[in-house]
């Protein structure tokens, strides 16, 4: 299954977690590593282990490998209710192994590609075992790289996770965060610009973005009844090629297009 979103709550923010919950993000995400400051690290922690216990469900983004926090995170893993484990600054694959193999249950993992290195390491990363999407931290992207233009700008590197999710069989990338908060327009501009790229889903910081991202990402009406179009018209001539409104359609078209109404279903 392809997540179409992703929508991050502090983890110190208890009163937030059934509210993240609540707006129908396909994952909620606990976070204890970026929206958390280093003084709050254990309280944050000890408030996402509460609200598992209690019967919550939902992915914990830890922090990085060899950042002091990092063994407590693992430890929490633990927890009955965590779904999904998001591991920031991803950038080796030996590394992410043995982090995978030590996880207290085999745990889907979406490892965050946020550096020069971590895009060059991306076709390597995306087939560790125990990887279920890869995700672009955009932001820290940018910061590393010195990329100002956060749209053509990127797409070499967006392009590149779409290349190596697909390479590697694994569900198709999420896109990173439209920090534009109360600009709609921007945030359905972004996401029909990833989904054009490949991208199956993106990252979200507020609840108000969950269903426009939803929206983005879903076929609309003109698509789908094209898409039936092309499969009945597939159906009908077996195996060969059939012209359709002009347009020749052959295999990869028609898989395409039954690709379309699968994520329809």
């Amino acid at each position: 299954m392809t997540h179409r979103s992703y929508l991050f709550v502090p983890g110190d923010r208890p009163e937030r977690f059934d509210k993240a919950v609540a707006a129908g993000a396909d994952v909620p995400v606990l976070d204890l590593e970026d929206a958390v400051l280093p003084d709050a690290k254990g309280r944050a922690r000890s408030a996402v282990r509460d609200w598992l216990s209690a019967g919550g469900r939902a992915a914990v983004r830890v922090n990085g490998i060899g950042s002091e926090w990092h063994e407590e995170d693992v430890a929490l893993l633990a927890t009955p209710g965590v779904t999904h484990v998001l591991l920031p600054k991803a950038e080796d694959a030996a590394s992410l192994a043995a982090f995978a193999a030590r996880l207290p249950t085999r745990l889907p993992i979406v490892p965050l590609i946020e550096s020069a290195v971590g895009l060059c390491e991306a076709r390597a990363l995306a087939t560790v075992k125990g990887v279920r999407q890869l995700a672009f931290g955009s932001v820290d992207f940018q910061l590393d790289t010195g990329i100002e233009d956060d749209v053509t700008g990127l797409l070499y590197a967006r392009s590149r996770l779409v290349i190596a999710s697909a390479a590697a069989g694994i569900a198709p990338p999420l896109d990173g965060v439209t920090l534009a908060l109360d600009d709609e327009q921007r945030l359905l501009a972004d996401v029909r610009a990833a989904r054009g790229l490949g991208f199956g889903g993106k990252l979200c910081i507020h609840p108000k973005q969950v269903a426009a991202v939803h929206r983005g990402f879903a076929p609309d009406a003109a698509q789908l009844a094209k898409a039936s179009a092309i499969v009945a018209a597939a159906g009908n001539a077996g195996n060969g090629a059939v012209r359709l409104n002009g347009q020749l359609i052959d295999r990869p078209v028609v898989e395409r297009a039954r690709r379309l109404l699968a994520q329809a279903v």
